[in-house]
């Protein structure tokens, strides 16, 4: 039996153009991808991408358009599983109050489980900044959407 890993990902923008990127850090194994997470069974993508904002950033985002689907396989790094990721534009509804960093895995905690957030400007941005070959694709197309406009 083939087992399937659904992960829903948010794509925010601030006012200066920066994106959201999460640090994370889970049983010693450093990560920065975009907001987001596995969808739970019973769970639709736009409800799955909502709580996990909530979770995350304790925020609440209103949903804009699809951006992107996985369209190539990828094994997950955690388990045996094969991921498809989806990535949407969202917007917060309210302001994010998080403690922003300003450089990758700058934890305030400790833990097994660690998370920090930090807004980049996407043409900053380079493959190697973000872990997941997903994300490093969505790196890719926002790159070539918005060329230096984002």
């Amino acid at each position: 039996m083939y087992q399937f890993n659904v992960r829903v990902y948010g794509l925010l923008f601030n006012e200066d153009k920066h994106i959201l990127i999460s640090d994370e850090e889970e049983y010693g194994f450093q990560f920065s991808k975009f907001p987001g997470g596995g969808l739970e069974y019973g769970e639709g993508l736009i409800d799955a991408l909502k709580r996990e904002f909530v979770e995350e950033c304790q925020t609440e985002i209103e949903v804009l358009e699809h951006f992107y689907t996985t369209d190539f396989f990828i094994k997950s790094v955690f388990n045996e599983s094969q991921v498809i990721s989806v990535y949407y534009l969202v917007k917060p509804i309210s302001n994010i109050e998080l403690d922003f960093r300003e450089k990758a895995f700058d934890f305030q905690s400790k833990g097994d489980t660690l998370q920090a957030f930090r807004w980049k400007c996407v043409h900053e941005l380079i493959k190697d900044d973000l872990t997941f070959p997903t994300d490093q694709k969505v790196l890719e197309l926002l790159k070539e959407k918005w060329p230096k406009k984002v």
